[in-house]
């Protein structure tokens, strides 16, 4: 049984580096910012009736940021749906900064005209006034569309509301296909399950686009193989099926290449594998064991957990002279990192008293933070505007997935409806 001894070894790996079903995910905010700025989002006028409430999902969206506290409706003195019916007066007594209104108006041909607007109550003043006609079937992607626009403008970061998550559930119940590889919108609606599995599937990861994923599945009469999946047409490429691990692939920033861990030569290693000529590059040559590589924005240079500092410690490599040198000093147990967009940040799996937390380190100042609080945290992935770092996590002995701001003062729960949820993955900008 040496397919299923590799089965292991790849399992074991993930659980050595961190820790540890069609499933909609649920959204708590379980920890805002104390400073959250005040803002009401007026029930869009025409609503009624609409497959989708435009206005629920934006104040949803800015509530699930933790960056804003919206007012209830209930608690509305007046409820504009244009300039003209503004009543600055109603909405400063209530201590808000910021007021959107907006309307719905169903067309002939079956789509919306969405139009809303942002005010700023203290100045008076409106900052922000757009007009949307999507079909019935994109009001979801409007509503969303909205957010990041008003989240920009209150911020000056690029709101991620249009984003998707890729995750792996796990349902034991299910005897046929217990995983399952599904991604959703950032809210965690409109689910698409991607492949149907009875054998392990793990490590999923986005193409720069956003067209294409890679992932690790075990199909192949239990051995690891990593596939290239294309979303739009569901055909799929083996693009590595060696002789014992295929594991850990990460897209270049250019989507032509995937970093991976192999142990074809007999000990796991770090090897870059062209997509278009299919040569194969070996990036290290290490007793210890090499794997989890992540590329820095650069696309010169990538981050890698090693044990050949006698624990998982995270590497700096350089991809042209191959030149490696220690990132993370913090403790004798760190790996599974990301990093974020800006290549600022290094988000990591952190040992500390026996409990496994997401930390942030700091590149440029050196500095090192928890900011998480759970205790068998894994697989962080970090947002593609930098704000915010999805992972998983065990809840009751179940794996669910959170969230949390890079500073550690937003947090939030995406729990399933049913089934365990694992090795989250966030998407680039769609």
């Amino acid at each position: 049984m040496k397919h299923r001894s590799i089965q292991a070894v790849m399992v074991m790996l993930a659980m050595l580096w961190a820790g540890s079903a069609s499933a909609e995910l649920l959204i708590r905010v379980t920890e805002g910012r104390v400073d959250a700025v005040p803002i009401a989002v007026v029930p869009f006028a025409g609503a009624q009736g609409a497959p989708e409430d435009v206005s629920q999902i934006v104040e949803a969206d800015l509530h699930r940021s933790g960056q804003f506290k919206p007012l209830p409706a209930e608690d509305m003195l007046s409820r504009p749906s244009n300039e003209s019916e503004m009543i600055y007066r109603d909405f400063r007594v209530l201590g808000m900064e910021y007021v959107v209104t907006g309307s719905m108006k169903a067309l002939e041909s079956g789509g919306y005209e969405v139009k809303y607007a942002l005010f700023d109550v203290s100045r008076q003043v409106k900052l922000l006034e757009e007009s949307y006609r999507p079909p019935a079937s994109q009001l979801r992607d409007v509503a969303h569309a909205i957010s990041d626009r008003i989240y920009e403008q209150l911020t000056g970061i690029p709101g991620a509301f249009s984003t998707k998550i890729l995750y792996v559930t796990y349902n034991r119940n299910d005897g046929k296909n217990p995983y399952q590889l599904q991604y959703a919108d950032a809210d965690g609606h409109r689910v698409t399950t991607i492949l149907r599995s009875k054998e392990p599937i793990m490590s999923p990861t986005w193409s720069p686009d956003g067209r294409k994923v890679a992932y690790v599945s075990f199909e192949n009469k239990g051995l690891p193989s990593i596939y290239v999946h294309e979303l739009a047409t569901t055909q799929r490429e083996r693009v590595s099926s060696f002789k014992g691990i295929n594991g850990a692939p990460d897209w270049s920033p250019d989507g032509q290449k995937l970093a991976l861990t192999l142990s074809r030569d007999g000990n796991p290693e770090i090897y870059m594998l062209d997509l278009n000529t299919k040569a194969l590059t070996r990036l290290t040559q290490h007793y210890g064991i090499d794997t989890e590589p992540r590329w820095l924005p650069d696309g010169k240079s990538l981050v890698f957990t090693s044990s050949r500092s006698g624990g998982p410690q995270i590497y700096k490599l350089n991809i042209n002279d191959k030149s490696v040198r220690r990132v993370s000093f913090q403790g004798a147990y760190n790996a599974r990192s990301d990093v974020t967009p800006d290549g600022r940040y290094l988000v990591y799996v952190h040992r500390r008293n026996g409990s496994f937390n997401v930390g942030v380190q700091d590149l440029q100042r050196g500095t090192f933070n928890i900011v998480t609080r759970t205790d068998m945290d894994e697989s962080p992935s970090v947002a593609p505007n930098g704000s915010m770092v999805i992972y998983g996590t065990q809840d009751g002995g179940t794996g669910v997935l959170q969230a949390v701001s890079i500073d550690g003062r937003v947090k939030v729960e995406l729990p399933s409806k049913e089934g365990e949820v694992r090795e989250p993955a966030w998407s680039p900008f769609l």
